[in-house]
């Protein structure tokens, strides 16, 4: 069940929220260019990737 829910566990961790816009410095609230984000995925920082791949993974989901 855990494996069910991880993206609602991800982005339930507030000191997280716009931590991507600040690393990139693009502030928050303003939408982070595709390159941006494409260089942001093949960062040396795992963090930074992680981040990065997650953004990406949750823009390709279906809005409802």
């Amino acid at each position: 069940m855990a494996k069910e829910k991880w993206i609602q566990k991800a982005l339930s961790k507030p000191k997280s929220h716009g931590a991507l816009h600040r690393e990139l410095g693009v502030k928050v609230g303003k939408k982070i260019s595709e390159k941006k984000l494409e260089k942001a995925e093949h960062s040396k920082n795992p963090t930074t990737k992680k981040r990065a791949v997650l953004a990406e993974t949750l823009k390709h989901l279906k809005k409802k």
